[in-house]
């Protein structure tokens, strides 16, 4: 089966350095995906690849089977059936709402413009707002205005440069997941730029880790959590620390909190030193439990308190508990592990 977005081992270059570098990745029918890092990995640089704005040093790019870039070619933007909402929605704001949807339809006729501007904004819930003006709109209200503009030539894929950045979180996720059913309900795949992985998860179905040009895993955002395929991901993704531990018998990790059992690393023998996963939800309160831990830290989350806890060796880790149990640093609490998935690295490995 050809993959809808198709990318093949490539660079891209700011030379002399190395921007992306050998990045891979397929998306299918149509999907919805997201590119997550922190500020400098590559992520906006490879978005600008897959739309013609960067060419390629190696590798290729493939749209529905078609070929969109190779080293030394780069078919022009406009022809790629590719939108693009960009970080500050670049709306005209001496045009009306209906006008700015309408301003990639030039080369429509009349009527044909009008009802697409029509059912664009009908999507997207501004129907009775076509007269206004950009500033006369909140700004949840601009982002689906860029949105309904980027949609109005009918592209295969759409992407979106971080274009939620300026909205409060719930907000953004709100919309994240609003835009993803319109993609979905149009038939259009979608790429989203994040840094905010709670945004990744309401928007994409598959989401890519990206660090230092390099994408280090391609896959759903709950084998991201609980499987991760490296250090990195593991500490981007979600919250934890790696707990020291040694590699007992029978496929036991002995580590200060007690022997925990799981799939143990390819390679591993009793007395490799390992790291494991330690994710809040996996930190247990238990004041019947002997092991205990000191308070270090709490933030109130309504339902819960989110403790960082230190153990006698000096070691932290960080705890989710109901907020009925409210302890105040220094006090010292009963803990235990509840891990469902294990995960571990050797020490000193990725």
């Amino acid at each position: 089966m050809t993959p809808f977005l198709d990318l093949t081992d490539i660079d891209v270059a700011y030379p002399p350095k190395r921007v992306v570098q050998e990045v891979s990745l397929r998306m299918h029918c149509a999907g919805i995906g997201c590119l997550l890092g922190p500020s400098g990995c590559g992520k906006t640089t490879l978005l600008r690849a897959i739309a013609g704005f960067e060419p390629l040093q190696r590798g290729s790019i493939r749209l529905e089977g078609v070929e969109l870039s190779r080293p030394g070619w780069t078919l022009p933007p406009e022809q790629r059936r590719i939108g693009m909402m960009f970080q500050d929605l670049a709306l005209f704001p001496h045009l009306t709402i209906a006008d700015n949807v309408a301003f990639g339809l030039r080369g429509w006729k009349a009527a044909e413009r009008r009802a697409r501007v029509r059912d664009l904004l009908r999507l997207v819930g501004l129907d009775e707002y076509a007269r206004r003006y950009p500033h006369q709109i909140s700004g949840g209200q601009q982002q689906r205005v860029a949105l309904a503009r980027a949609l109005a030539p009918r592209p295969r894929l759409l992407l979106l440069d971080e274009p939620f950045s300026s909205l409060d979180v719930t907000l953004r996720e709100d919309l994240a997941r609003e835009i993803r059913t319109i993609l979905l309900r149009e038939g259009i795949g979608g790429l989203l730029v994040s840094h905010d992985q709670f945004e990744a998860f309401a928007f994409a179905d598959e989401i890519g880790v990206l660090h230092e040009g390099r994408l280090l895993q391609w896959d759903s955002a709950y084998n991201l959590y609980h499987r991760p395929a490296d250090r990195f991901v593991a500490d981007f993704i979600g919250q934890g620390v790696l707990l020291t531990g040694r590699i007992g018998e029978g496929s036991r990790v002995c580590t200060e909190l007690g022997h925990i059992g799981g799939v143990l690393p390819a390679g591993c023998a009793p007395g490799d030193p390992v790291e494991v996963l330690v994710r809040p939800d996996d930190v247990i309160h238990d004041d019947a439990s002997p092991l205990n831990a000191e308070v270090v830290e709490r933030t109130f989350r309504g339902a819960e308190f989110l403790y960082t806890l230190k153990l006698p060796s000096g070691a932290r880790l960080l705890c989710l508990a109901p907020s009925h149990h409210n302890h105040a640093p220094g006090q010292r609490i009963g803990i235990r592990l509840d891990i469902d998935h294990l995960v571990m690295f050797r020490r000193g490995n990725g």
